[in-house]
């Protein structure tokens, strides 16, 4: 997915994936999704997401019906920060900000 946000390109083709997260096992439920973080050649980093009609990544298509969607959303370090805390693994959180004080 390519998308310009404030006047910079994002594209999840170009961009390095560097980590994953689902929010459920069964893809076919309404309201699964996929969130990837990407990095950018630039160092910026950016989280793609894409889901099923129920998930936070649906589209309103017309009252009470909704289909799947994606987004690209820019991350600042420090919000990037705190979703690799969250979704994302030890070893990848120390790939992409080194390693942190103890």
């Amino acid at each position: 997915m390519r998308k310009i946000i404030g006047g910079k390109m994002y594209n999840t083709e170009t961009a390095t994936n560097v980590g994953e997260y689902e929010n459920l096992q069964d893809i076919s439920a309404s309201n699964y999704y996929q969130e990837i973080l990407y990095k950018k050649k630039t160092g910026e980093i950016f989280l793609y997401g894409k889901g099923n009609a129920r998930s936070k990544y649906g589209v309103k298509c017309e009252q009470n019906v909704f289909s799947p969607g994606e987004n690209i959303i820019p991350l600042t370090e420090e919000d990037a920060k705190i979703y690799a805390e969250k979704y994302l693994g030890v070893d990848e959180y120390i790939a992409l900000f080194g390693e942190p004080e103890e």
